[in-house]
């Protein structure tokens, strides 16, 4: 049965392996924060049904508590360890949802594929008021297909070998503002990702989708055009390897390896 991915703009994707529903960092809303939606739709009501819900850091542009709100219930919740604790408003937001906290080589079971949890480097904190700092993650999902999403990350020496072979990698290439800061890959930096894990596909999120009020001519080509220079250096860098650029809502099937 081929892996189906589907972007619905930023971090928030939509994964379907073994009969299973995976939603990553949602983000449903026209707002968030000091951002807004400049393109795509609102994710429909379907992409709020999901068997798990993932979200790999705190910052709001991944932990967004009304998007989460807005997920149904059942679904599991699998969070860094500690992120509980450190924004209390999640603990009763989630009170209809089942609630797994992760670290680093943890895994949990949801349906038909197992979620492990990786390491991401990146700024852990919720911004901008508190301090304590949670670690941060990536996510591999494994059913018919390997899938890694890597949350909020930027290139760190043992990346290869914490993921482990992948058949599909969900890398961000972007930003939401005119400067992408410490901790995050730009497109040429995600292609060199590419390879170091070596996946079959890849897909490009975390760009393209908000920016902040007010600023909409500041650096506009930061908003425009990672999608297209990933696919470039990509190309140049890790020919190999099937990039699938996704519109908004737009879905891929992708055939099972067998790796």
């Amino acid at each position: 049965m081929p892996v189906e991915i589907t972007w619905w703009g930023h971090a928030t994707a939509t994964v379907r392996d073994s009969g299973t529903t995976v939603l990553t960092d949602p983000v449903l809303t026209l707002r968030c924060a000091h951002l807004w939606r400049r393109r795509g739709a609102l994710p429909p009501p379907a992409a709020h049904r999901a068997d798990a819900v993932l979200v790999s850091h705190l910052h709001a542009d991944h932990l967004h508590l009304r998007s989460l709100s807005r997920v149904a219930a059942g679904a599991l919740l699998v969070l860094p360890r500690g992120a509980l604790r450190a924004v209390p408003r999640l603990r009763r937001l989630a009170a209809g949802l089942e609630v797994c906290e992760l670290t680093p080589g943890d895994s949990v079971p949801v349906g038909g594929v197992t979620v492990r949890a990786v390491p991401a480097a990146h700024d852990g904190r919720r911004l901008p008021f508190l301090p304590r700092r949670i670690q941060p993650l990536g996510y591999v999902i494994e059913g018919e297909a390997k899938t890694y999403y890597a949350g909020d990350t930027d290139l760190y020496e043992a990346m290869a070998a914490e993921t482990g072979p992948v058949d599909t990698a969900l890398l961000p290439v972007g930003g939401w503002g005119p400067r992408l800061g410490h901790g995050h890959l730009n497109a040429e930096r995600a292609a060199e990702a590419l390879v170091a894990l070596r996946p079959h596909s890849a897909v490009p999120v975390h760009y393209g989708t908000f920016w902040p009020v007010g600023m909409a001519a500041v650096r506009a080509y930061e908003f425009h055009s990672p999608g297209d220079e990933f696919v470039r250096h990509a190309a140049r860098l890790a020919p190999g390897v099937r990039v699938h650029r996704l519109g908004h809502g737009e879905s891929v099937r992708l055939a099972v390896t067998g790796r």
